[in-house]
């Protein structure tokens, strides 16, 4: 059995990303690393629906900041870190708000070297488009098949239904006051207890980048991997992960800067 199968996809990252500082000699350099916590508004401005899970309080983004260039990783448990690349390096990568950092300043030096894009967050109006774009790049890509979210991005779920059906489309979130509610005529199912069910009934699986902060990334994968399913990530969160592990996202209106 090969190293890579036995670490987790965060720890595989973390082997190749020193590799990269190393070469790029940023490993030992004076590099702050700020992250701080952003509001709503400084994250995704003011978009005309109020049901993202930013605003409805139960995420944050976390912005890191290395040399100019900025990353955004969204989480449950955001809290400040000042210090150098080394000390990322370094995190135990076991709790969110550790993972938040370490992957919002991965997606940080990634733009700055210019390997990865859309690291920061989409504002204003561009969530809804997202959500439309998303959809339509499902559709041309895989046809009108059945689609799992893992995720409840309510815009993006919102566009899969009025695209492939209600009877087409399945949900699945960890926040306990959307599980078992109605969503645009889909019932939201509980991520930890129905995930087989979801990919079981999905020809295709868009899953949100939080998986990597929260944990059941590992878990979500390897069941896709199993079941034989395509799948993307989406999301601003996913940017340096899914360029170092060749795992396709999308995010057609992220930023870069």
């Amino acid at each position: 059995m090969s190293n890579d199968f036995q670490m987790s996809i965060l720890e595989q990252t973390r082997v190749r990303f020193r590799q990269l500082v190393e070469k790029e000699h940023l490993l030992n350099t004076n590099v702050s690393v700020l992250a701080k916590p952003l509001s709503p508004e400084e994250a995704i401005g003011s978009p005309g629906r109020r049901d993202f899970p930013i605003i409805t309080g139960k995420e944050r983004v976390v912005e890191s900041n290395v040399l100019g260039a900025k990353g955004h990783a969204f989480t449950d448990s955001p809290r400040e870190f000042l210090g150098v690349v080394e000390n990322v390096l370094r995190l135990d990568l076991t709790t969110n708000s550790a993972r938040a950092i370490y992957v919002a300043t991965l997606n940080a030096l990634f733009a700055h070297l210019k390997l990865a894009k859309a690291t920061v967050h989409c504002r204003d109006d561009d969530p809804e488009k997202c959500a439309s774009e998303t959809s339509r790049h499902l559709l041309e890509r895989y046809g009108l098949n059945d689609v799992g979210l893992i995720g409840l991005n309510p815009a993006i779920a919102e566009r899969l239904v009025e695209t492939f059906g209600a009877d087409r489309v399945r949900i699945s979130d960890l926040a306990v006051d959307n599980i078992g509610r109605r969503r645009f005529g889909v019932e939201v199912w509980d991520g930890n207890e129905r995930l087989d069910d979801l990919i079981d009934a999905s020809d295709i699986v868009l899953t949100t980048g939080t998986t990597l902060i929260n944990g059941t990334f590992d878990k979500i994968r390897s069941r896709i991997q199993k079941a034989q399913k395509p799948y993307l990530l989406y999301g601003v969160t996913a940017a340096g992960v899914s360029h170092l592990l060749g795992i396709e996202r999308i995010c057609p209106f992220g930023r870069d800067d």
